[in-house]
């Protein structure tokens, strides 16, 4: 490979949350003597980002002032190529794409432009804890729809529930998850033809968020939600960010992309009124270095390698941990595992299992605050070699231990 996928880079003491959480958040306890901690919980990458994002920070920061700013012209032409390119979006132009300090802050501004405190929000379960924190937070009431599992396993959503919540509830707004997180799932046409024609029925606003959409696997496709008919043009917000994509969180900002100019007038006048909602100059130059044609490469790359770790991490999981059942994600680098059988059979909890990952330096996630009751999440965005480790682990002291 041309990029650097295997180097295991030390981020102590770099203002990095997924290492210097060990001894800070009770959950993150210094393991036991002998074992270094590996970060598999909070979802960012334990990867150096795409060469193109550091020279073009590095160029702007040679230049001595930092002050008042207007977007580029490349900063919307860089997102209009990307989005053609990646997802063959066409026809998008710079009035349709506006800056958000953060997908859930998008979704904040658009619940208070289409809802009142206290209205129901539509949400497919299990929920991105995101969702939960920022709606609740923000002083709506989440209603769930569960997804279900078919028979090989695959997440599906229940479109009878989804219609009967809705007109129940009386919600007239609703989020989305494309891909979904956490199970990863890559929403087929069909799958969001009838989300859309539910939402459609109900006369519901669509908030959808796609920062997932580069981390695609093994050959899955990605279709935006916005694509996928005039009625979808028109009824979705799109949320996305370079920040999943290029391991750009820290830095922040994200766009929406709206196409209704109705849609887009009352979504800019509430993420406005605050005057928080402010880009960072060099989080513009980051997303103009990452929107180019080597970020592209670098893109193609990264999925080979996640897609790498995927496959090991299910094949191992399916041969060694019996009693722990998973759907092998579609896209993302979250694994979401359900640990039910395995307790019940062995007398125990989740957090009890979550604490023998720890004490061996697994640093995976509770997975019951994103609605699984026995679910375990992992990050998988690791050099091959350390995946390799934690589940070496895993299998030696925490599944099969005396």
């Amino acid at each position: 490979m041309k990029y650097d996928f295997t180097s295991v880079i030390d981020r102590r003491g770099k203002d990095a949350m997924a290492v210097d959480a060990v001894g800070v958040l009770p959950a993150y306890e210094t393991p036991d003597e002998g074992f270094d901690f590996i970060p598999m919980w909070v979802a960012d990458m334990n990867f150096a980002t795409v060469p193109t994002v550091q020279k073009a920070i590095t160029e702007r920061v040679q230049h001595p002032t930092f002050g008042y700013f207007f977007l580029r012209e490349e900063y919307y032409q860089a997102i209009i190529q990307w989005q053609e390119s990646r997802n063959h979006v066409m026809g998008l132009t710079k009035e349709c794409i506006g800056y958000e300090n953060g997908v859930l802050g998008g979704l904040v501004s658009t619940l208070h432009a289409f809802a009142a405190p206290g209205d129901s929000v539509l949400v497919h379960s299990p929920t991105y804890i995101g969702f939960t924190g920022s709606i609740t937070n923000a002083g709506y009431k989440i209603i769930s729809s569960s997804l279900k599992q078919d028979e090989a396993g695959v997440w599906r959503m229940d479109y009878e529930d989804m219609d009967r919540k809705i007109k129940e509830n009386q919600i007239h707004i609703a989020v989305f998850c494309n891909p979904h997180n956490p199970t990863g799932r890559v929403w087929e046409r069909e799958e969001l033809e009838k989300a859309l024609e539910v939402y459609r029925a109900n006369d519901c606003v669509v908030i959808c968020d796609e920062i997932w959409s580069d981390i695609i696997l093994n050959g899955n496709h990605h279709i935006p939600l916005q694509s996928v008919n005039e009625d979808a043009r028109n009824r979705v917000i799109a949320l996305y960010a370079p920040s999943k994509t290029f391991n750009l969180a820290g830095l922040i900002g994200s766009y929406h992309i709206i196409y209704n100019p109705y849609l887009r007038d009352r979504v800019r006048a509430c993420s406005s009124k605050s005057h928080y909602n402010s880009m960072n100059v060099l989080s513009m130059h980051a997303l103009i270095g990452a929107y180019c044609e080597e970020g592209m490469e670098w893109v193609d790359e990264l999925r080979e390698v996640l897609s790498q770790n995927v496959n090991y991490a299910c094949d191992f999981i399916k041969e060694h941990f019996q009693g722990v059942e998973l759907f092998k994600p579609q896209g993302t680098y979250m694994l979401f595992l359900d640990c039910s059988q395995w307790c019940h059979e062995h007398n125990t909890d989740v957090g009890e299992l979550l604490k023998a990952g720890h004490r061996v330096g697994v640093g995976w996630q509770d997975g019951r605050p994103f609605h699984g009751e026995y679910a375990i999440r992992m990050n998988l965005a690791l050099p091959f070699s350390r995946v390799q480790e934690a589940f070496h682990r895993l299998e030696q002291y925490v599944f099969h231990a005396e």
